[in-house]
């Protein structure tokens, strides 16, 4: 049994935290940048930190490291140096790690609560070129490409003492497979894999999410199948699509329901959903075990989570 699927028996849920991007925003930085949340890394660590620790404070099980953008290609391009590059992507963990240390070493905080684990973010190539294609993956490129791509974020963040690698929002089968196989060049390593979804059905390339959930479940180091960056009324559907093609637990952590303009970079409409209460209940009841908050949800959102899951467990 691997860790995920041993924090899950123990504690029914692994709550994960919500977005990291908005709460930067609600703190007044700025992200219209290429690098998105990235750049914060470079110039307001102790920003991320304190988000981190908010989430913790709200009942999260994990930090999701701020490196979802954060490529060393991405940094070379803003003028950063390979040594800092690779620096902020180290630094990304360390951050998390010390917001982790900070929350646990109050006594009041640890009743109850399991250990939190640090879990790294690995978004898709798309997010590196930061123009859109990461909610459609029309990128034309190798899989090897992909791999050379991934492979060394994935080794620092994994140097750098993360848990599990998220690698998500992945719009197409393709990178999956690429990034799962990354993976496996790590002995030892663990993630999961969270595909962005645009029906109920399917992920963005329009792939059938049952066809993709079968993909995953034939690499051993792909320890969790999710949903993420996808429109809450859509979970369900897709999460027990999902139970046909794995057994592996399942993670969901959807954005507010808002539609995201990537040439403009702003979001569009209202969030949709009663909450995230009875959301994220409903979703429990589809199958879902890892449970979280994607772009434009808050620490109140994921406090709704932990009110429940603190019943259940």
């Amino acid at each position: 049994m691997n860790r995920i699927e041993e924090f899950v028996q123990k504690n029914q849920v692994l709550i994960l935290d919500g977005a990291m991007a908005t709460e930067l925003e609600g703190k007044g930085l700025d992200l219209n940048d290429a690098l998105w949340s990235a750049k914060v890394l470079a110039e307001h660590p102790e920003v991320i930190e304190q988000v981190h620790y908010e989430y913790f404070l709200a009942g999260a099980d994990c930090a999701m490291t701020a490196s979802y953008q954060a490529t060393i290609d991405g940094f070379l391009k803003k003028g950063y140096t390979l040594s800092q590059a690779e620096n902020f992507i180290t630094d990304s963990v360390k951050i998390a790690a010390k917001a982790r240390d900070r929350f646990w070493q109050d006594p009041k905080n640890r009743e109850g609560r399991p250990y939190p684990l640090i879990v790294a973010a690995v978004g898709p190539y798309g997010a590196y070129l930061a123009d859109g294609s990461e909610y459609r993956g029309d990128y034309d490129v190798s899989e090897t490409e992909l791999m050379d791509f991934h492979r060394r974020r994935m080794q620092l963040l994994l140097e750098a003492g993360a848990d599990v690698l998220a690698c998500e929002t992945v719009p197409c089968l393709f990178e999956a497979q690429a990034m799962a196989k990354t993976v496996g060049e790590f002995q030892d390593a663990l993630c999961w894999v969270s595909f962005s979804c645009n029906s109920e059905d399917t992920i963005c390339d329009g792939t059938s999410i049952a066809v993709c959930a079968a993909a995953m479940d034939v690499f051993d180091q792909v320890v969790a199948v999710g949903i993420n960056c996808t429109p809450p009324h859509l979970l369900p559907s897709l999460i027990r699509q999902v139970k046909t093609g794995t057994k592996k637990p399942i993670a969901v952590y959807p954005n507010s329901g808002e539609i995201y303009d990537p040439v403009t970079k702003t979001w569009m409409g209202t969030s949709q959903g009663k909450g995230f209460t009875l959301a994220s209940k409903s979703w429990y009841e589809a199958g879902a075990r890892l449970i979280g908050g994607c772009c434009r949800t808050t620490p109140a959102d994921i406090a709704q989570v932990y009110g429940w899951v603190k019943e259940l467990r």
